[in-house]
């Protein structure tokens, strides 16, 4: 396997995509899918080759999706990222339908965990590495409020309203 990028142009400006590959598209699988700017987003390393033309289905699920004609994406994405919580964070995080949201209360719930979970779960939720595909942009605050977003409150509530999600108009830094 092979690590892998392209650079493409969204509404929320020219996304990263990296993916392990095996030089053919059908065996490609996203690593990262990071914006501009991105805490702990993915920066291109020596030796990672460019090649866009193996990432042409992920490029279209996403022009479906940011022109409102998709609402769920089909990508397979790398096996072991992440730790075991984080990973059953993501599961929860995955399953939130279009244009609707979960508090980050509701996720430490159905992670099965609660009180000083929610924080843990918040952090595992800004440690996804996949944004847009894995929709952690559907998890706010539970007054209905823009909380923390690793591409930024700004790209959350672009991506909250393009879906039509009903939340508060406050945006907060806290998470």
């Amino acid at each position: 396997m092979r690590t892998v990028y392209t650079r493409v142009a969204s509404p929320l400006g020219e996304l990263l995509l990296v993916g392990e590959s095996d030089g053919t598209a059908e065996g490609l699988r996203l690593v990262s899918l990071s914006v501009p700017g991105q805490k702990r987003g993915a920066v291109v390393q020596d030796g990672w080759l460019r090649a866009p033309e193996l990432f042409a289905w992920v490029v279209a699920q996403l022009e479906a999706y940011f022109a409102g004609r998709s609402t769920r994406f089909d990508v397979p994405v790398a096996e072991g990222v992440g730790t075991e919580f984080q990973r059953r964070v993501w599961e929860v995080v995955e399953s939130i339908p279009y244009g609707r949201t979960l508090s980050y209360g509701e996720v430490a719930t159905r992670v099965g965990t609660s009180g000083a979970g929610v924080r843990a779960v918040g952090t595992a939720i800004g440690r996804n590495p996949l944004l847009v595909v894995r929709p952690c942009h559907r998890v706010i605050g539970a007054d209905g409020a823009l909380r923390g977003y690793a591409g930024g409150l700004e790209r959350k509530q672009l991506l909250l309203g393009l879906e039509g999600a009903a939340c508060a108009s406050g945006v907060r830094a806290g998470g």
